[in-house]
C-alpha cells in the first residue's frame, strides 16, 4: 500500500543502521534511542540475489520482469502484518517483483475521528520504498503502476490461454474502492496456487537448475519412507532441541515439516518450473488459503545462507517507520519518568525500571483465552516486585478489570501517556 492517487514509489531514505527521532518530535536522550534499536546495517546484505532472480538464472534474460500478489488477510492488523511479510520473502526468494495491494480499511484501525485518515497502505506503517532502494534484489511497485504499465498496455492474459484481460472497468487505481473485483482478476491472470501454510512449507529450490525441485523431492520421500535412515519427525523431537541453521538439508527439512498436516509427499509445496516461469503468482487469502503463519514456519530453503538472510533481511528492515519507533520510545521515556517517581521500589527510583506486560482481550474470540484479572496476577507475581511500575499494554477498555495488579502495583497504561503523542 502506498500513498492516495499515488503510482510510484517515492525514495526518500532513512538512515539503516540508527534511529533519529529530531525530525519527529523526539526523545532526545540517546539512552532511550538506543534501547529501540534491535535492527543492524549489514552492506553486503544489500547485494543479494536469490538463485530465481533473472540475474542468476541462466535459463531467463536479464531483463524479464515477474510479480507477485497477494490478498492483504481480513483479520486484525497483526494477521495482516504477519502475511505481509510471508509475501514480501516470498517476493524476494522467487526473484520477483512484489506488488502492494491498494489502500484498505483495517480492522480496529478505522474507528478514530472523521478527520483521521481510514484507508491504509504498507508504507504506512514500514519503510518499503527505501528497502526497495536499498537491496538490488527487491522490487516494490504499488498495484496502480503494474495496472497501468502491464495490464492496460495488454501484457497479462487469462493464465493457462492467450486471452488478454484488462482490469475490471480498466480501472487502475482502486485505493479506498471495494477490492473484490480487482482480486478477482488478479487470480485470472495469476498462476494461482492453494498453498495452506498448516499443510505444507513452500519449498525454495538451491537453483533453478531441473535437479534442485527433484533434490527437494527425493529428500523430502527419504524422510517420510525412512529411507533416510530416521524415524518420521515429530514436533517432540525438536522440543528444547533445535536444528542447527547450518545443518544438512534432510536435518533442516525434518524440523519443517513436522507439523505439517498434509500426506506425505504433499509436506512440500515446491516452486517448480511452472510456478518459476509464470509472470504472475497471486496469493489468494480465502478458500481454506491464508498465508497466517510466520514467514519462517512456512518457506523452507534448500540454502541454509538464503534462510538465515531473508530472517536478517526482516529484523533489519522490516521495521516500523521513525514517526511510530520515535512516538513508542517518547512513550518508553515518560514511563522511565514516572517510574523514578515511584518511592515504594528503589529500582524504579534509581534507573526508572519497570515491567510491562501486554494482555490483549477484544480482539480474542475463543474463551479459553479470556482468563481472569485473578488468575493473571497469580501467574505473574512470582516474575513482578511489590509495589514496583507495570506497564500494562492492552485493548481493554474497563480499567478496574486490573484490580488485583492495581492493589499490588504502581499501575500505567498508554491512556496515562497521550500526551506525549500527538
Amino acid at each position: 500500500f502506498f500513498g492516495k492517487n499515488s503510482n510510484s514509489i517515492k525514495h526518500d531514505l532513512h538512515p539503516v543502521a540508527h534511529l533519529n527521532c529530531a525530525d519527529h518530535g523526539g526523545p532526545t536522550d540517546p539512552h532511550i534511542i538506543d534501547e529501540m534499536v534491535f535492527w543492524s546495517d549489514i552492506p553486503s546484505d544489500a547485494d543479494y540475489l536469490s538463485p530465481m532472480h533473472p540475474l542468476n538464472d541462466p535459463y531467463t534474460p536479464d531483463d524479464t520482469e515477474r510479480f507477485l500478489t497477494f490478498e492483504p488477510d481480513s483479520a486484525g492488523w497483526n494477521n495482516i502484518r504477519m502475511a505481509m511479510e510471508t509475501a514480501l520473502v516470498m517476493s524476494h526468494a522467487m526473484g520477483r517483483t512484489l506488488v502492494l495491494p491498494p489502500e484498505q480499511k483495517i480492522y480496529l484501525l478505522q474507528n478514530g475521528k472523521n478527520s483521521e485518515k481510514k484507508d491504509f497502505g504498507f508504507n504506512d506503517f514500514f519503510h518499503l520504498d527505501a528497502i526497495s532502494v536499498e537491496h538490488k534484489g527487491f522490487k516494490v511497485i504499488t498495484m496502480e503502476e503494474f495496472l497501468v504499465r502491464e495490464a492496460m498496455q495488454g501484457k497479462m492474459v487469462e493464465y493457462g490461454t492467450d486471452t488478454t484481460l484488462y482490469p475490471p472497468n480498466k480501472q487502475t487505481s482502486w485505493d479506498g474502492a471495494h477490492t473484490k473485483p480487482l482480486f478477482d482478476y488478479l487470480r485470472k491472470i495469476g498462476n494461482t496456487p492453494h498453498w495452506e501454510p498448516w499443510d505444507c512449507a513452500l519449498a525454495i529450490p538451491s537453483s533453478t537448475e531441473p535437479d534442485a525441485v527433484e533434490e527437494l523431492k527425493t529428500t523430502l520421500q527419504s524422510i517420510m519412507d525412512g529411507s533416510y535412515g530416521k524415524p518420521k519427525p515429530t514436533l517432540q523431537e525438536f522440543n528444547s532441541n533445535p536444528t542447527p541453521v547450518d545443518a544438512p538439508m534432510a536435518e533442516r527439512m525434518r524440523e519443517m515439516v513436522a507439523d505439517k498436516k498434509g500426506e506425505d509427499v504433499q509436506k512440500l509445496c515446491l516452486y517448480d518450473k511452472p510456478l518459476q516461469e509464470a509472470k504472475l503468482i497471486h496469493m489468494k487469502s480465502s478458500d481454506g488459503a491464508r498465508l497466517l503463519t510466520h514467514f519462517y514456519a512456512f518457506i523452507f530453503f534448500a540454502d541454509w545462507k538464503q534462510d538465515l538472510w531473508s530472517k536478517r533481511f526482516v529484523r533489519d528492515h522490516l521495521r516500523y517507520v521513525d514517526d511510530i519507533m520515535c512516538a513508542a520510545a517518547r512513550v518508553i521515556e515518560a514511563v522511565r519518568e514516572h517510574a523514578r517517581k515511584n518511592k515504594s521500589y528503589e529500582a524504579n527510583r534509581d534507573e526508572g525500571i519497570y515491567d510491562a506486560l501486554h494482555v490483549r482481550r477484544g480482539d480474542f474470540q475463543y474463551p479459553p483465552t479470556q482468563i481472569p484479572a485473578d488468575e493473571l496476577y497469580e501467574i505473574s507475581k512470582d516474575a513482578l516486585h511489590q509495589g514496583s511500575t507495570i506497564y500494562i499494554a492492552t485493548d481493554e477498555t474497563n480499567k478496574s478489570f486490573f484490580k488485583p495488579f492495581k492493589e499490588n502495583y504502581d499501575l500505567v497504561f498508554l491512556d496515562d501517556f497521550l500526551d506525549v503523542i500527538p
